[in-house]
């Protein structure tokens, strides 16, 4: 849909972008007093993607949130972009998702066309998914704004978590990186758009299919790969999970086009943030270029999942998973806690 109005002119951060840093989330965090319930499987202690309540023996509930500004001028796109990132977070922990509610802020300057395609867009990805969007909430306000909350269904027992990795598993990725640099590069004018219609369908690509190949196997840990990056995702996966990954490079699926965008400078301003925030915790081995590191710091948005795979499992799942998601890959592998939490080799 062409509009007269553009929608990324009107929002000075894009996608997952917009994020909060990683760093600054945990120092608004500190000190808060909270309840404690037993039946609270997951909370907010461990950055995980969603929170997870127990219901019964065989049902935890699964809640999230996520929502952010336009990252695309096509109302409708956006929708399904930000439906598909804000459900990703229920496959993360190996749910299914069941119902949403659309979060929206609008700006005078939308049309009730553009509103209505937006909101059109969110709800054909719900669909997609299995999700029913039963209400929500609007406001106004200087910039557009767009994304769910989701509830799920897990069994109790098959939670995915991202502490849950173990020494000796193997880390597979769903989707390539670069998403961050090329979104900031078309904001410019710099991308060509090819590529770009390329970006734009693995953003509105759910994590369904991942997730359906995924709980077939022994998978001990899982996290999608959105504002925080592969490192920063990973970061918190090893913190939580008290052992030390391993970040394979050169096994790591990039757009290739990202790569000469990052190498001229051309990194979006979460990208620094993420490295503020990991960088700590990170020890590179070997010859790993700047250029490389930038496209792991690289924030996505609607990204792919990172799992820590059974060994004896990961043959299997990996080749199941490039049968429907061709840019599948082995990134890496946890060990034992090394000299750091992450080993970039």
């Amino acid at each position: 849909m062409e509009t007269e109005v553009k929608l990324t002119k009107l929002a000075s951060c894009a996608g997952c972008g917009a994020k909060m840093g990683a760093g600054t989330l945990v120092k608004l965090l500190d000190g808060f007093r909270t309840h404690s319930d037993p039946r609270l499987l997951v909370g907010y202690d461990k950055s995980d993607d969603a929170s997870v309540y127990l219901l019964d023996e065989n049902t935890a509930l699964v809640q999230t949130t996520d929502f952010f500004p336009p990252i695309v001028d096509d109302p409708f796109l956006y929708g399904q972009i930000a439906a598909a990132n804000a459900i990703s977070d229920v496959y993360a922990m190996g749910g299914e998702p069941k119902l949403a509610l659309n979060i929206l802020c609008l700006p005078e300057s939308m049309t009730r066309e553009m509103v209505q395609e937006l909101l059109r867009g969110g709800y054909d990805k719900a669909y997609e998914a299995g999700a029913i969007i039963t209400g929500g909430h609007t406001i106004h306000g200087a910039e557009p704004i767009y994304g769910l909350a989701v509830s799920g269904f897990v069994h109790p027992k098959r939670v995915l978590t991202n502490s849950g990795a173990k020494p000796g598993d193997v880390l597979l990725l769903t989707k390539p990186l670069g998403v961050g640099v090329l979104t900031t590069a078309a904001k410019a004018g710099l991308a060509e758009p090819a590529v770009m219609d390329r970006i734009y369908r693995q953003m509105a690509a759910l994590n369904r299919t991942a997730r359906d190949i995924m709980v077939k196997y022994r998978v001990h840990s899982c996290t999608d790969v959105t504002g925080f990056a592969l490192l920063g995702h990973g970061f918190e996966m090893a913190q939580g999970s008290g052992c030390t990954v391993h970040i394979q490079s050169g096994n790591v699926p990039f757009h290739p086009e990202a790569w000469d965008l990052a190498a001229m400078g051309l990194i979006p301003a979460g990208a620094y943030r993420n490295r503020d925030y990991a960088e700590k915790g990170v020890t590179v081995r070997g010859n790993v270029s700047r250029t490389m590191q930038d496209l792991l710091y690289d924030p996505q948005t609607s990204g792919g999942l990172l799992m820590a795979v059974d060994p004896a499992d990961a043959e299997a799942c990996l080749r199941e998973l490039r049968d429907s998601i061709p840019a599948a890959a082995q990134v890496g592998y946890v060990t034992g806690k090394d000299e750091n939490w992450l080993i970039l080799e």
